[in-house]
């Protein structure tokens, strides 16, 4: 491992475009940066970078090393992590994604509390409100709230079930009249989750079932603008219950139909198809798990088993 420290301080250098910017970035000095770009243009025989006052830059030769050693370096920095990842379960770097709601909401103070648990693991969050292909986007682990998997390719592991619930802003019941039973439940005031389509909402109350097809007037695959949207009076709306209860709380919605339970959705980790899983990405799911649980919004009674 030793011999590629002047590979990569010299990669460094040519990314920085600069000494004292390399010397920075990989917490060394100068003159230390110098030494080492000096003794491998040495080593190898020719002049890799030509400097001035002003600037460097790469000469023939030091333009054929840096793309003849780039793709090795990367390639070694992946292997060299997927093996602590797979032998570690308390340091490496986790790749995760989630949904953009869930993740603005929840995964701030579960990162901190994870952090201070294993401070040498080191995540690597993106958010995206839809499924992303794991194993092409090169995602440890990710988080979603969906309903049963159907992809038989990857891992899934349910978690516990999402309660919801439908809401609206009080202002919307100065125009129309509070919907009573389902029944009375009309399209043109109900914004859809989705991506154009209308939403379809399940509901049952003592054995009596009752399936609704929302609206298109608003239609959004955002959680956060779906609730602004109908705190502002814009209609009714169903949302996982753990965005939505703060602002029940602060009045800020009023939940309709709330002696109807509506179809619950799945809290869920899933993975690339490992034949183990790896002791990092063990690691992190069983925190994940452990800290949910502390939230009255997510319901571990049901059996969480796939």
């Amino acid at each position: 491992m030793q011999s590629l420290k002047p590979i990569r301080v010299f990669l460094e250098v040519i990314a920085q475009d600069s000494f004292v910017g390399a010397a920075r970035s990989l917490r060394m000095t100068p003159a230390s940066i110098t030494r080492i770009v000096a003794q491998l243009e040495e080593d190898l025989g020719q002049q890799l970078l030509t400097r001035t006052t002003r600037q460097i830059s790469l000469t023939g030769a030091g333009a054929l090393v840096a793309a003849r050693y780039r793709p090795v370096l990367e390639d070694f920095d992946r292997v060299t992590q997927e093996i602590t990842s797979a032998t570690h379960p308390d340091r490496g770097r986790l790749s995760l994604n989630a949904p953009l709601s869930f993740g603005m909401r929840l995964l701030p103070g579960l990162i901190d509390s994870f952090r201070l648990a294993y401070p040498q693991i080191q995540v690597d969050v993106q958010l995206t409100d839809t499924l992303v292909d794991i194993i092409d986007e090169s995602c440890d682990l990710a988080i979603r709230i969906s309903g049963p998997p159907t992809d038989k390719s990857t891992i899934w592991r349910r978690i516990c079930m999402v309660p919801r619930a439908i809401v609206a802003g009080p202002a919307l019941f100065d125009r129309i009249s509070t919907p009573q039973n389902p029944d009375e439940l009309d399209p043109n005031h109900c914004l859809s989750y989705g991506t154009g389509n209308a939403e379809t909402w399940k509901m049952s109350r003592t054995g009596t079932a009752r399936t609704f097809r929302a609206g298109t007037e608003i239609v959004s695959n955002n959680g956060e603008l779906l609730l602004a949207l109908a705190a502002a009076g814009n209609g009714m709306v169903n949302l996982p219950r753990f965005l939505v209860q703060d602002a029940i709380n602060k009045k800020k919605v009023v939940e309709v139909l709330p002696d109807w339970d509506l179809l619950p959705l799945n809290l869920m980790l899933y993975y690339p198809p490992y034949d183990a899983l790896p002791p990092l990405i063990a690691t992190f799911s069983d925190f994940f798990e452990a800290y949910i649980r502390d939230f009255e919004t997510f319901d571990f009674g049901a059996d969480t088993g796939l």
